[in-house]
């Protein structure tokens, strides 16, 4: 399966410069529907309005993180499937661990380029 650049992207994170970076990296790859929520609770609220097609979450939030946020989706049968790819600047084995046991899609540690996005997203889709 290719990389489909038209469906929606939700970018999660409470740091409003990193959204910023996500964004002009995403429309860089091609993406241009992209949406973003501060934390994993406005997330949820925008992932039941609206279809995504991924959700690109970072890890360290309040009041909910981007890992409690993973298990939400995971848990939940209208969601259960929503690829989902964690970003963190922890490298920490547990982490990427637990996302993994989580169900999460892909792993990104801070920083990165439009190219390790671009091979990132290529991955969970299969491309």
């Amino acid at each position: 399966m290719s990389l489909d650049l038209s469906i929606p992207v939700l970018v999660v994170d409470d740091y409003q410069t990193m959204v910023r970076i996500l964004r002009n990296l995403l429309k860089q790859i091609g993406f241009n529907d992209v949406d973003d929520a501060s934390d994993g609770q406005a997330a949820l609220e925008k992932l039941k309005a609206k279809k995504y097609g991924l959700v690109i979450s970072d890890w360290n939030m309040a009041p909910m993180t981007g890992y409690e946020l993973l298990q939400q989706v995971r848990s939940d049968a209208e969601l259960s499937s929503l690829p989902f790819i964690m970003v963190t600047a922890e490298a920490k084995t547990e982490n990427v661990v637990a996302a993994k046991k989580a169900g999460v899609n892909n792993y990104i540690v801070k920083p990165f380029n439009a190219d390790t996005l671009r091979t990132k997203i290529s991955a969970v889709f299969g491309g």
